[in-house]
């Protein structure tokens, strides 16, 4: 069975001028439920994320200042989001989403969570609407907890996964690979194991020509034991920060080898929502509903 996290709290605390698109986070699983592709079954409220396992990856002078809402000015600014107990309790229970997801992963061979992809929290920092990094921090339980050896993360978001990047940057353990745009935030890219930057416009067919080129010979290569995967569909043409070309069908059709890829080699894979900022919230949730439809499809 296809596991889902999700709670009301991923859209609750957010500020009335950050809503949209973060409405999203309720509107997606509405509509996956009204269309018959998932059952109030399949989905699962994540619990509370602990300290011990933010601290595993992120910096306890930077949880401190989060945890005691005393992040300065600046630091704030740079996250996008007003500080408040809410927005870190929010972060904490998406994280959660995302460690809970990867055990169902182990189990059923794949899992989502509605939020998640916070792929820009540094291990001291936090930037671009990200607190704490899920990815990093479910990839550490796993490895910590002896789950998997090898993790490889696919980052498919138009966006660079920096604070990943920056986080496993000394890490064999795990693999980072990034395709975003080359002049999409942020201007000042990490490096990631792997980075596929984009020019403006890429279309359809130049995108998944990449990806289906790259992404076998990475995991014949790498070997992985579990994959997490960022699909975020701010690669759309539509999207109001994305600066790509890709169409719906498209961005479809690279969840499908991602999802086919995984099935096919037989490793466990989380996938997170990541962004998603066209004009039509529309636009929005069929991308992402797709996602949630392809696994489905190919899992079960």
């Amino acid at each position: 069975m296809l596991k889902i996290a999700y709670r009301k709290e991923y859209t609750h605390p957010l500020p009335e001028n950050h809503r949209f698109p973060m409405e999203k986070y309720n509107l997606l699983p509405e509509q996956l439920l009204y269309e018959g592709t998932i059952s109030n079954d399949n989905l699962f409220a994540p619990g509370f994320l602990t300290e011990g396992n933010i601290l595993s990856t992120h910096d306890a002078v930077y949880w401190q200042k989060l945890k005691t809402l005393s992040l300065s000015r600046q630091e704030e600014r740079k996250t996008g989001f007003p500080l408040s107990q809410a927005l870190v309790d929010r972060e904490r229970i998406i994280n959660q989403g995302t460690i809970e997801a990867a055990d169902y992963a182990l189990k059923h061979g794949v899992a989502m969570n509605i939020a998640g992809g916070t792929h820009h929290a540094f291990t001291d920092r936090g930037e671009g609407f990200c607190l704490l990094n899920d990815i990093a921090i479910a990839s550490n339980y796993l490895l910590n907890s002896n789950k998997a050896k090898k993790i490889l993360v696919v980052d498919l978001d138009v966006h660079q996964g920096n604070g990943t990047a920056q986080i496993f940057r000394d890490e064999p353990r795990v693999f980072t690979f990034s395709m975003h745009g080359k002049s999409n935030y942020p201007m000042h890219k990490e490096l990631s194991d792997l980075d596929i930057a984009l020019e403006d416009g890429c279309d359809d067919k130049t995108y998944l020509t990449l990806l289906e080129n790259h992404l076998p010979q990475l995991i014949d290569e790498v070997e992985p034991d579990f994959i997490f995967f960022q699909s975020g569909v701010d690669v759309l043409e539509t999207d109001k920060l994305g600066r790509l070309g890709m169409t719906i069908h498209g961005c479809k059709r690279r969840d499908k080898v991602v999802f086919e890829l995984c099935y096919k080699n037989k490793i466990p894979v989380v996938a997170s929502m990541g962004g998603g900022y066209s004009a039509k919230i529309s636009h929005i949730l069929e991308a992402h509903a797709n996602t949630y439809r392809i696994a489905q499809e190919i899992f079960f």
